[in-house]
């Protein structure tokens, strides 16, 4: 079999033989997020703490599960993966003590992968930082290296988290990303991008904290690519490349004005301080916020609440803390106890007075104006440029999947020497107001993108009114992000590595009726969209092997896999074939087994004729007996159309 080997050719992807390939891919798994060993998905309140000794082997899935999953999703007619890994599954025990086991099973992972024929591409996945500030990535001592402590972020607000909720089941949906605006992720990733600008004063073991955790994080990535290039059968043939990392922030860095929300916070839920106020309750002040709803047109402010920490801030305490514990040491310039940007003067201690309030929007040497773009085409191209370099030194031909903040201009690097050929632009897409709303609206949509862009006088003129232009609306953004990147970045492929739509639509109606017909819409939407839009390819979000009913991803509530045990099973795609004879998946008895006790209804059981012969059973029987849903599958199982530019058999001329 000749290799699976991809390279880059102009803004499209091309095979050993030089045809052209679009990568039609999924994001394996959703599970990758919080530990196997012992399972704490974020409804769970036990064991959280315990990140120090806990276990990613096993993620995304057991290792002689591996065939039933990766069959699955070849049958249903994938042929890449987006890897998802976490630093913490890497190096959760402390700075520089690396999980070999989970390494290990990474690469065997990786191997039955490739027996399945897929590209792959890593990805380093982070959510609002951590498990322990509300998402998923970056492992607990990171955020003791900051400086913060995590046990006390509940009752500070300092961060939302599912995990330390009164009941994890009353947990809001879609609250979790307001973590970003909150005083733990935006001092850490203002730490991690812009240390040395803003946080001078922070030196941990003579490194500025910008360069401490940005070194660990990257060494962390290098040491699985390593040992993916020491398998020796991965790099090249199934492994094609890496990305950068999951959805970067800017933390506070070109916040406007302290003392106000900024008007392009787009996402308001709940409590929405400003960021002098998360200063302040993270300090242990008492403080009234504004609080909002989403309501049909968008976020509204909903009335007030008091914030009272009770005198708990989310500082580590010096009389109890001991840096000893991860063998670092502390500068004396950096006091631990006391909010750092008051040590950096953004704001006094003693009068909880603002004395800066325009603190990160000005670079501290050069006066410049460290907007948005500014922080892309600086802040984040430096810790892109370290990234590369240490995945090109183990592996020279690695594709580099450069992925900047979603919805945000792309760096300008056309023309110079980060226009590299062998590099991908990587970008993501959600249709907000379904994700926010869990709700397929086919009356209306907006078109966000250009409302960003400040194409229109007001948000009102942005709206798309009917199923037809919201399609198109939707392909048109997409587009215009792909033109974007070519403008900015140069001639790259596009791959849209995130895109996708909630399950759980209207308070789970699908769930207790079998119709699927709202997220089958939306599906297809977004896939219409993709094609349109000239794309080489996505990365649907997402397959997720413990995906249930009740608790969706095991993920803050969110519920977007494609594939749920509960569901129905796909059925063989003729009579004469049963699913046993076409695809090897072990599971799909036990599944329909243990459905069965479940749900007794065989109408909506997951049930398949896998002993009965094409003699006894003919196609319009099998459809009655499970009929067409199977979680709206006929929108996301589809052949992959023609590129707009280039049909995909075209072979390139040479």
């Amino acid at each position: 079999m000749a290799p699976l080997r991809l390279h880059i050719a102009g803004n499209r992807f091309r095979d050993p033989h030089n045809r052209e390939i679009t990568l039609h891919g999924i994001n394996v798994a959703g599970d990758t997020k919080y530990p196997a060993h012992p399972p704490v998905p974020s409804h769970e309140k036990e064991h959280f703490f315990e990140g120090d000794t806990v276990s990613f082997v096993d993620r995304p899935f057991p290792l002689d599960e591996a065939p039933i999953h990766f069959a699955r999703l070849k049958r249903w007619g994938y042929n890449c993966i987006r890897y998802l890994f976490t630093w913490e599954a890497l190096e959760h025990a402390g700075p520089g003590k690396y999980d070999e086991d989970f390494c290990r099973h990474t690469v065997e992972v990786l191997r039955v992968a490739k027996r399945y024929g897929f590209h792959v591409f890593m990805d380093p996945h982070q959510d609002v930082w951590s498990r322990f500030t509300g998402g998923s990535g970056a492992p607990m001592w990171t955020i003791y290296a900051c400086g913060l402590d995590p046990k006390e972020f509940a009752v500070t607000e300092a961060s939302l988290v599912q995990n330390t909720w009164p009941d994890p089941a009353d947990f809001p949906k879609m609250v979790w990303a307001t973590n970003y605006q909150r005083i733990a992720c935006q001092t850490i990733f203002t730490m991690f991008f812009a240390g040395k600008e803003f946080a001078p004063k922070c030196v941990i073991d003579d490194k500025n904290i910008q360069d401490y955790l940005q070194d660990h994080f990257i060494a962390a990535c290098a040491h699985l690519a390593r040992r993916i290039h020491e398998a020796g059968d991965l790099h090249g043939e199934t492994v094609i490349g890496y990305e950068s990392v999951n959805e970067p922030n800017n933390g506070f860095v070109g916040h406007p004005d302290l003392a106000n929300i900024p008007k392009n916070q787009n996402l308001r839920k709940y409590t929405c301080p400003t960021g002098f106020q998360a200063m302040l309750t993270g300090s242990g002040r008492a403080v009234e916020m504004d609080t909002y709803a989403f309501g049909t047109f968008g976020p509204y402010k909903s009335g007030t609440h008091l914030v009272d920490p009770k005198g708990h801030t989310a500082w580590l305490d010096p009389a109890s803390w001991d840096d000893t514990k991860y063998g670092w040491k502390r500068a004396d310039s950096w006091k631990l106890g006391t909010d750092i940007w008051a040590q950096h003067g953004v704001w006094n201690p003693k009068t909880d007075e603002l004395l800066k309030p325009q603190y990160f929007l000005q670079h501290p040497q050069t006066g410049e104006t460290m907007d948005t773009e500014f922080f892309l085409n600086n802040n984040f191209l430096y810790y892109y440029r370290k990234y590369k370099t240490a995945i090109r030194n183990i592996w020279p031909e690695a594709i580099m999947l450069m992925q900047p903040q979603p919805f945000e201009i792309p760096p300008d690097i056309k023309g110079t020497a980060d226009d590299d050929p062998n590099m991908v632009f990587a970008s993501h897409f959600y249709d907000g107001i379904t994700l926010i709303t869990k709700k397929w609206n086919k009356l209306w949509n907006v078109d966000v993108l250009g409302v960003l862009r400040g194409r229109y006088l007001s948000p009102a003129f942005a709206l798309k009114i009917g199923e037809g232009a919201i399609r198109r609306c939707f392909r048109d953004q997409l587009d215009e992000i792909r033109k974007e990147g070519e403008e900015h970045m140069g001639e790259h492929p596009l791959i849209f590595t995130e895109i996708g739509i909630p399950y759980d639509m209207d308070d789970a109606y699908a769930y207790r009726t079998g119709d699927y017909s709202s997220q089958a819409a939306a599906i297809d939407a977004n896939f219409f969209a993709v094609e349109g839009s000239g794309a080489a390819g996505l990365t649907w979000w997402l397959y997720t092997v413990e995906n249930s009913h009740r608790w969706g991803d095991n993920w803050n509530g969110e519920d977007l896999s494609i594939y749920c045990r509960e569901d129905r099973a796909l059925p063989p795609p003729r009579a004469d074939l049963t699913a046993s004879t076409y695809y090897k998946d072990e599971d799909a008895e036990s599944d329909a087994s243990a459905q069965q006790k479940k749900n007794p209804n065989p109408s909506y059981s997951m049930s398949r004729s896998t002993t009965t012969s094409s003699s006894t059973t003919s196609p319009t029987q099998q459809q009655q007996a499970n009929p067409p849903g199977y979680r709206a599958a006929q929108s996301y199982i589809r052949p992959i159309p023609p590129t707009p530019t280039a049909p995909c058999s075209r072979t390139a001329s040479t």
